[in-house]
């Protein structure tokens, strides 16, 4: 599983990448952390706020750091389907 961080390696860029993986290690996955900073690849992905985060390409949220509960939900549901 990849996870990719898109902004532009602000604080809360790096902050939404520890939570990441955080979420990742307490459910025992290993991801792959990929930066997306390049502001035309994040606007292309329909990113409009950074920090944002997607898994496997798919966009899961944007705007915020999010905490790492809401990130496990995303990986979660993500592995789910």
């Amino acid at each position: 599983m990849t996870i990719q961080i898109l902004g532009g390696g602000c604080p809360n860029c790096h902050a939404l990448e520890q939570n990441a993986l955080d979420a990742a290690r307490r459910l025992g996955i290993e991801v792959e952390i990929q930066k997306v900073t390049d502001t035309d690849e994040i606007i292309e992905m329909g990113v409009l706020r950074t920090p944002g985060y997607a898994i496997d390409g798919v966009v899961q949220k944007f705007g915020k750091v999010f905490p790492v509960e809401v990130i496990e939900e995303s990986i979660k549901t993500f592995v789910e389907a």
